[in-house]
């Protein structure tokens, strides 16, 4: 695991980010973390910027959001150049353990897990030991 592990926090609830937030912050590994409420300015952000050169970035996205849904985000996602998406690692994160989102999240190849929310501590953990 690397000494410190980027974020981008993509949820409309500003308290949800504001929880992820000082949960990664507290597991001592805290690097850059940027939060947006609104997925398509993370998009843009994420087009825009230089694609990490060491380790990826995390993105913790949110399911279940207005104007563009945490599904519409990783369509978008998924047809930006390669070199932008290989510098991301995506996690899925939702309050609704639906059946059709879980079997869903498993067609993107972007994403390599689906979390519960509220994001605790311990999932976390088990995310950055994955790294």
């Amino acid at each position: 695991m690397p000494d410190t592990v980027n974020f981008i926090i993509i949820d409309d609830s500003k308290l949800d980010c504001f929880i992820a937030d000082k949960i990664i912050r507290n597991t001592g590994k805290a690097g850059d973390i940027k939060s947006f409420t609104v997925a398509a300015e993370a998009l843009d952000f994420i087009s825009k910027a230089p694609p990490p050169v060491s380790d990826k970035t995390n993105v913790l996205l949110d399911i279940q959001m207005p104007v563009m849904n945490g599904f519409e985000f990783v369509e978008a996602f998924e047809k930006l150049p390669e070199d932008i998406r290989n510098g991301y690692n995506v996690y899925m994160l939702s309050s609704s353990i639906n059946e059709n989102d879980l079997n869903r999240v498993k067609h993107y190849p972007s994403i390599k897990q689906f979390l519960n929310k509220p994001l605790t501590s311990s999932a976390l953990a088990q995310v950055l030991e994955g790294l």
